[in-house]
């Protein structure tokens, strides 16, 4: 008897230990499916933000909700003193809440729970070249969003804005790393399942830290605006230079979309023009028409960049931006693509180029820059 109790002790604690591996079996599971939706929308990298994750849980309440009253005072009332700009959201105020700086969009619109949920989500995509966003406010007919703030604004002010004159010369490969950190931003944003198109991707939404780290402003922004309007009185958008063609025709914004805007984007940043100014002509591809009857010209590249390039680095920059401007569409590289070939050309550059400012002193572009390819 005493023999058969044992083998039932024995027995039944070694059932006992099996149950509880089980039960830290599937704990353990579903604290990894919990997590996988919220991974999803952060950087696979490890390069999310962590000030901005932590601002995210410090400063939002009830989900990053935030009172009228604190953005009120956060922006003196909205004083014009605290207006810093407008873009397709509403008017932009730059605040401090709760000792912490940042930038509060804000437009005239009815409350919609709509709303909420879309900007909770937005909230949650957190990566290193993506502006955070913080929360938002949803009173006094107006729709408020709180985004971190980015000190040195977007690139349209140190490419071609006559006050910022005075502003640091942004060289060659300095324009290669701000174009690189915002092709991350996009691909990570085409990475989440689904993938957010950010539909308004141009050079006013390319912001610079302090450290002139490049962050994708307004992503998913311009698809919000329009949810909230269909039920409201139908409105036409406004067709940019960095829209692509296609989408006029189809109706249809992808992935394929935001490369076209992104070319244009780097057009810029080669011409150190704003491209509005440069398309004069009507039809669907005229920007890259113009682009290549530009490139015998000895002007072609901004005349900022001489002396901190080689002529390598520009060509095969040239030749990204001519693929992500191609058409048709689909005919694009993915913007994973872009990313790995800009890799190489600031690779190539940093290597060629080892002390800034050492390039080709004079700027000999046309049949001389494709000559050898």
């Amino acid at each position: 008897m005493k023999t058969m109790s044992k083998i039932v002790t024995i027995v039944g604690g070694a059932m006992g230990a099996v149950a509880f591996l089980a039960m830290v079996i599937g704990f353990i599971w579903f604290c990894k499916s919990q997590n996988k939706n919220f991974s999803n929308r952060t950087s696979d990298t490890g390069s999310s933000d962590p000030s901005a994750r932590a601002g995210f849980s410090s400063l939002g309440t009830q989900g990053g909700r935030f009172t009228i009253e604190e953005l009120q005072q956060a922006t003196k009332q909205f004083n014009e003193s605290s207006l810093i700009g407008h873009g397709s959201f509403g008017s932009v105020y730059k605040g401090l809440l709760r000792d912490t700086v940042v930038a509060i969009k804000r437009r005239q619109a009815a409350p919609r729970q709509e709303f909420v949920a879309e900007v909770i989500y937005l909230s949650e995509i957190h990566h290193r070249n993506v502006v955070t966003l913080l929360g938002y406010c949803q009173e006094n007919g107006s729709q408020m969003l709180v985004y971190e703030y980015i000190p040195n604004g977007s690139m349209c002010n140190h490419l071609y804005d006559s006050r910022m004159e005075s502003s640091t010369r942004i060289e060659f490969k300095q324009r290669l790393s701000i174009a690189l950190g915002a092709a991350k931003g996009l691909c990570h944003l085409h990475g989440l399942k689904p993938p957010l198109v950010h539909r308004n991707f141009k050079t006013a939404n390319v912001m610079v830290d302090e450290n002139f780290i490049a962050k994708v402003a307004d992503a998913g922004i311009s698809n919000l605006v329009q949810r909230m309007e269909e039920a409201g009185p139908s409105r036409t958008s406004s067709v940019t230079v960095f829209q692509d063609p296609e989408v006029e025709a189809s109706g249809t914004f992808t992935e394929m979309s935001d490369v076209y805007s992104f070319g244009v984007f780097l057009l810029e940043l080669i011409t150190g023009q704003e491209a509005v100014h440069i398309n004069s002509l009507g039809s669907n591809e005229s920007l890259i028409q113009w682009v290549r009857s530009r490139l015998s010209s000895n002007n072609f590249v901004d005349h900022r960049l001489a002396g901190s390039f080689t002529m390598e680095g520009i060509r095969d920059l040239i030749r990204l931006t001519l693929k992500c401007m191609t058409f048709p569409g689909k005919n694009r590289p993915k913007m994973e693509k872009v990313v790995h070939e800009l890799e190489q050309i600031h690779e190539k550059e940093m290597a060629l180029t080892t002390v800034m400012g050492e390039g080709t002193a004079t700027i000999t572009l046309g049949s001389e820059l494709f000559a050898s390819k």
